[in-house]
């Protein structure tokens, strides 16, 4: 069995680790020569986007796709590459995935999501994810492909959380009442594509996140809490000079429901909540073996 990855980033990592410990060769996209280096250094082959032989000849025979790239003004850089290699190799994967984000719901005052509901994205970012994720379902219902969407909140892992914005002295607790936020352990974001390729299903999307939205300045407390570490004061929202990107961020406020991936893929996160994460983070940082989480019931 073999998957492809455009654009291997952090969830990409981790859901092509999951699949070569059960046998599946990997590869991935690659713009540069330093690229290739760090994808073979990782056991993924290489694949230069800028040779369109090798691209058609690394899809002719691979089962799986993920396209975790983020959309340019032109919309899905890995639509616009893999589609006409697909039609070249004349390959049919048995499952196409597409990472969204959260961010395609807009602002719900704190309200619950689902899959079904309105799509209203306030920032330039959520709306090009709209059209993408619109872009690929088309191609998919079109060309006869099992193409499915993940919608993914703000993700958090080993190398990646509160505990280390904690030690680095550069966690901040934002004071801005009523805010909530969903978030997802990146191995329970791999475990939950993982499922769906057991389980493909043409034109699905699902919401991948963990059962407990909450403030974010809880979870920071949480961090500080298992580090021995003072909890950073509150800083009004108003008065935390907070960059632009970090505004849009906190222009929003829902919570995401997960009920759909758990009836139709039979997927429960790992961690099921900012606490069982950061628990086990910190526990793996000790242990000499990183341990893994299956992500299953």
């Amino acid at each position: 069995m073999r998957l492809f990855v455009f654009g291997l980033g952090y969830v990409g990592r981790a859901f092509a680790r999951r699949l070569q410990a059960k046998g599946w060769a990997v590869a991935a996209s690659a713009r540069r020569p330093e690229d290739a280096e760090r994808l073979r250094a990782a056991g993924v082959e290489p694949v230069a986007l800028t040779d369109s032989h090798a691209l058609t000849a690394a899809l002719k025979d691979t089962q799986a796709i993920l396209v975790t790239a983020a959309p340019d003004a032109e919309g899905c850089p890995g639509l616009r590459a893999l589609v006409p290699a697909l039609a070249r190799a004349g390959a049919f994967p048995d499952w196409i995935g597409y990472l969204s984000t959260t961010g395609v719901y807009g602002d719900r005052r704190g309200g619950w999501v689902t899959e079904q509901s309105r799509l209203a994205a306030q920032s330039l970012e959520g709306a090009r994810r709209v059209g993408a994720e619109r872009d690929w379902l088309e191609v998919g219902h079109g060309m006869g492909l099992t193409v499915t969407v993940f919608r993914l909140p703000g993700l958090y892992g080993p190398g990646r959380s509160a505990l280390d914005r904690l030690r680095a002295g550069e966690a901040r607790r934002i004071a801005s009442p009523g805010q909530v936020f969903s978030r997802l352990h990146v191995d329970d974001a791999a475990a939950g594509l993982e499922a769906s390729v057991a389980r493909p299903r043409a034109g699905g999307i699902y919401n991948l996140c963990d059962d407990e939205p909450c403030p974010s300045g809880e979870v920071i407390a949480y961090a500080a809490g298992l580090l021995g570490l003072p909890i950073p004061p509150e800083v009004p929202l108003a008065e935390a000079n907070l960059s632009p990107q970090g505004m849009r961020f906190y222009a929003e406020s829902k919570r995401v429901s997960n009920a759909r991936a758990k009836a139709e893929l039979g997927w429960r996160p790992a961690y099921p909540s900012y606490r069982e994460g950061l628990t086990a983070i910190l526990a793996g940082e000790h242990s000499p073996i990183q341990p893994s989480s299956s992500g299953q019931p």
